[in-house]
């Protein structure tokens, strides 16, 4: 979460306490599906169309530091980076 935290500040995103639980939450299932290799449900790319490149690859950088997680993970957390940056 400190990784995080610093990408987040580097890029003045502020989450509020709230959108900060549900992101910690996030994480947790994150790390928890790297050790484990469960994989996510089928995710639909179209949902995540009207996500900005620039939060995309702010998320994609997050699933990076797990190393071992598919890029599905970046559209499902791309949504907390989204909200939290319109703060």
């Amino acid at each position: 979460m400190a990784q995080i935290a610093a990408i987040y500040a580097q890029h003045a995103i502020a989450p509020n306490a709230v959108q900060q639980q549900m992101l910690a939450s996030h994480v947790r299932a994150m790390a928890l599906r790297s050790l484990t290799g469960e994989p996510l449900p089928e995710v639909d790319a179209e949902l995540f169309e009207d996500i900005s490149p620039e939060t995309m690859q702010l998320a994609q950088q997050v699933v990076d530091l797990f190393g071992n997680l598919p890029r599905e993970e970046a559209w499902l957390l791309s949504v907390h980076i989204e909200v939290a940056r319109s703060n």
